[in-house]
């Protein structure tokens, strides 16, 4: 008998190189899900494949390698950190005896963990509904049948069908809140844009320290950990600066193969993002892959409508890579990229007088999405 672990439920993580690329950043991203998520990692499971196998994903011999692993180690869920179809999810809970669960349903779980206001609450649920949606059948199986016998007798409904319905109009109810929420918020906007404040928006890779640097800017107070998806609910404070005043929005950090169902139920809160003056992009400077995880959240971005944006690359961290705050400029002078520190403080007035200069309106940067390596936006 295996004592239960006091952190959570024992997992098994699979990876597979399909090839993707950068396998070991994939891995180790994943391990810091699922602990994000309260799991215990006791194993991990790789293996190569040319593509998907159409049934189980991972292949029968790679199956039952999980499945000794899983009885190795005492394990209660697999997780892999690929999508998985309905279909491949419920030939897998048969084969491994276990509950198995995706990336895209690991995201969920965590910012159904995170969700602290009530908009986030309403895009989470909405998106794990939508991502439900799909499913119903691994919960209802045992229950397909039509109802009947004394006091059970219905309109001939199967339990399946029932439950469609029943989701179908939660969804229904929680689309309409979230529009109501959306107009409010449009009328917010338009206040701001008669203040004629420069509206900046931070955007990045999770635990990129984004809310680190907002709270240095704005003395907010905003939650931030060294976790992922520490903030999920966006926060506005007015900033002013030398140059006028600005409205600083920190935003849900982005990941690597971002659920759709999370980029549809948070359109309201990223539409703030594509219609933001200036992004300020918050790149880990001390992480190796970087360069990824820019490429990563400019896709974000385009998928948004925010691709046309104008950017600045803020190189965060230099307190872990002994690199010097710094401003670097591109084209006509305009600002590229800022060097600095949010833990420390390093490099935050460079950024303080960009933002001024930004604020006089005729210094915005260049528009466009940031090159692959984040030298400078692409013109």
């Amino acid at each position: 008998m295996f004592d239960r672990p006091a952190t959570g439920e024992r997992a098994v993580l699979v990876q597979m190189d399909l090839g993707q690329g950068a396998i070991e950043e994939r891995l180790s991203e994943l391990e810091l899900l699922a602990t994000s998520a309260g799991a215990t990692v006791e194993a991990v499971v790789r293996g190569r494949r040319s593509a998907p196998d159409s049934a189980l994903f991972a292949g029968s011999g790679k199956v039952q390698e999980i499945a000794e692993a899983l009885q190795a180690h005492g394990g209660d869920l697999v997780i892999f950190n690929h999508a998985l179809s309905p279909a491949q999810q419920r030939n897998l809970e048969r084969s491994l005896s276990c509950r198995v669960i995706d990336r895209t349903a690991l995201i969920l779980d965590i910012f159904a963990l995170r969700a602290r206001s009530h908009e986030g609450k309403l895009q989470v649920e909405l998106a794990q509904l939508q991502h439900l949606s799909t499913r119903l059948v691994r919960g209802w199986t045992h229950l397909e049948r039509q109802k009947g016998g004394i006091g059970l007798r219905g309109p001939g409904e199967k339990q399946l069908e029932t439950d469609r319905r029943l989701l179908g109009g939660r969804v229904k109810l929680l689309k309409s809140r979230l529009a109501q929420i959306e107009k409010q918020r449009r009328v917010r906007r338009r206040a701001r844009e008669r203040n004629d404040a420069l509206t900046v928006s931070l955007v990045g890779y999770t635990n990129a320290g984004k809310s680190t640097l907002f709270n240095a800017l704005t003395k907010a107070g905003a939650y931030a950990a060294d976790q992922l998806f520490a903030t999920l609910d966006t926060t506005s404070r007015r900033l002013f600066v030398g140059g006028g005043n600005v409205v600083l929005s920190d935003t849900v950090g982005f990941i690597r193969d971002l659920p759709h169902a999370l980029v549809a139920a948070f359109e309201a809160t990223l539409e703030e993002t594509a219609h933001a003056d200036v992004l300020l992009h918050v790149v880990d400077a001390a992480s190796e892959d970087r360069d990824a995880q820019i490429e990563a959240v400019n896709r974000v971005l385009e998928e948004i409508g925010a691709a046309e944006v104008p950017q600045i690359l803020v190189w965060n961290k230099i307190d872990l890579t002994h690199a010097a705050p710094a401003v670097e400029r591109g084209d006509c002078d305009r600002i590229r990229r800022v060097f600095l520190s949010a833990r420390t403080g390093e490099g935050l007035e460079l950024l303080r007088e960009a933002l001024a200069e930004l604020a006089c309106r005729d210094a915005l940067p260049g528009s466009g999405a940031a090159d692959p390596v984040g030298n400078q936006p692409i013109q």
